[in-house]
């Protein structure tokens, strides 16, 4: 992921430094969470009420670049469909892609 956008990492970037790359990890499994929220509801709404009313302008008062939170989910989906049975990452996509969109 890191390998994919070294702007991230670098000075200025969103996770730049210790504490920032941590913060967008924590927001990393949150994401995870939330996509694992919407696949056993068989619903995207958890994913919206919970997870995306906000989140722009949340990241946009942080100084946090929502084009690299939005990378990061693609990202996080690539991981886990390298990880999950064809079936089951298929199942779980159009969650990550609703965040993606939310974001984008």
């Amino acid at each position: 992921m890191w390998k994919k956008r070294p702007d991230f990492i670098s000075p200025g970037g969103n996770a730049y430094g210790n504490r920032e790359r941590a913060l967008c990890l924590r927001d990393y499994g949150w994401y995870l969470r939330l996509v694992t929220y919407g696949v056993l509801a068989g619903d995207k709404g958890p994913i919206e009420k919970i997870g995306l009313i906000g989140a722009r302008e949340m990241y946009n008062a942080l100084g946090v670049p929502v084009p690299g939170m939005a990378e990061a989910i693609r990202c996080l989906k690539e991981a886990s469909a390298a990880l999950l049975s064809t079936e089951d990452a298929a199942e779980a996509a159009p969650y990550f892609d609703f965040i993606i969109q939310g974001m984008s």
